[in-house]
């Protein structure tokens, strides 16, 4: 049978990776460095002689691989505007023009005496430093898309939790029992609903303001309500959220439907979801806080959600994002720690 595929399901854009992220920065560093040990190795003859070779190798390489970092640190946002091959190609002539600049500044460092070597040794450093920094792109390519799959699956699980059977019967069942005795609220929830599946079908796989995020927040959990009445409360702690963040999308719904479904409806006096969403430094913080029954465990619909949003701050953020779960007797609490990024540099990138 065909695989489902999502409305408005378009393969990601291929991109350059973030040049500013600390998790792209130190990949770049550490894979470097690794190939100027590989090389070390199979240049040198003794165990005594990888250490002069590599420390050789490192006199030109560390320069131009500290200087390349700032020039693309100091030039993300340019190079985010143009296509991929553009941008790689602009990342590889500035590799190479950073390579020749450094040789001659070294002078005698690097130099031979003058000889048809001295002429042909720049640029082969140059063509070493550009096939070097092409196989680095390559490397964040595959890499990316090799998690692409993951936001479109995350989606796709999303939609299909919300649109399931039973949670419309559950809904529509719902607006029936209100329609004639309270007409108003019916046609409000009818409303949450279209808002809900419009909002959740415009995503487009990017990434969104938190003041969306919210809002289809608010429309899933007002049906939740109108579904489980006085059982459901909700909290919401929202005094220090930047509206203006960006964070990868339908990153809170899957979260608050597991806090509903496997928290607050088995208990039959219902409970309080809390929510947290707050900015402190350079991070913003989601914080999701549910009771559960005592003798309950972790659900797999918890550890799903909870791997598709792994992978999706990988996919986004690299090293930068990270989470916990905290699980005791009687409640359950994740924390995802996301970098701040407003939706203005986000729009300066582009």
């Amino acid at each position: 049978m065909p695989r489902a595929q999502i409305i408005n399901q378009n393969p990601l854009p291929e991109v350059l990776p973030n040049f500013r992220s600390m998790g792209v920065i130190l990949r770049i560093v550490l894979l470097v460095n690794g190939m100027a040990l590989m090389l070390a190795l199979v240049e040198a003859r003794s165990w005594q002689d990888i250490v002069q070779r590599l420390f050789d190798i490192s006199t030109l390489l560390q320069p131009v691989l500290l200087s390349s970092l700032l020039l693309l640190f100091a030039t993300n946002a340019l190079l985010a505007r143009l296509t991929y091959w553009q941008g790689s190609a602009v990342v590889l002539l500035m590799v190479a023009a950073i390579t020749l600049a450094i040789y001659q500044l070294g002078g005698e460092l690097y130099s031979l005496p003058a000889t048809d070597a001295s002429y042909f040794n720049p640029w082969r450093y140059a063509l070493l430093g550009s096939a070097g920094a092409a196989l680095l792109l390559a490397y964040f390519r595959l890499r990316a898309q090799a998690f692409s799959p993951a936001l479109h699956e995350a989606r796709l699980q999303a939609l299909q939790a919300r649109i399931r059977p039973h949670f419309l019967f559950n809904c529509i069942n719902a607006v029936l029992g209100i329609v004639r005795a309270d007409p108003k609220r019916a046609e409000a929830a009818l409303e949450d609903m279209a808002d809900l599946f419009r909002m959740a079908m415009a995503h487009s796989g990017d990434l969104v303001t938190m003041r969306q995020e919210v809002a289809l927040a608010r429309h899933y959990l007002a049906l939740e309500q109108l579904r489980l009445g006085d059982r459901l409360s909700v909290n919401w702690h929202t005094e220090n959220m930047p509206e203006d963040a960006l964070l990868p999308p339908l990153m809170l719904q899957p979260l608050l439907e597991n806090a509903v479904y496997h928290g607050i409806e088995p208990l039959t006096e219902g409970g309080t979801v809390d929510i947290r969403l707050y900015r402190s430094g350079k991070e913003m913080h989601l914080e999701i806080y549910n009771p559960r029954q005592e003798e309950g465990g972790q659900h797999d619909g918890n550890r799903m959600a909870l791997s598709n949003i792994r992978e999706r701050l990988a996919m986004q953020f690299d090293l930068e994002a990270r989470y916990t779960v905290e699980m005791g007797k009687d409640f359950y609490r994740v924390h995802i720690m996301l970098p701040y990024v407003p939706n203005a540099r986000r729009e300066e990138q582009q």
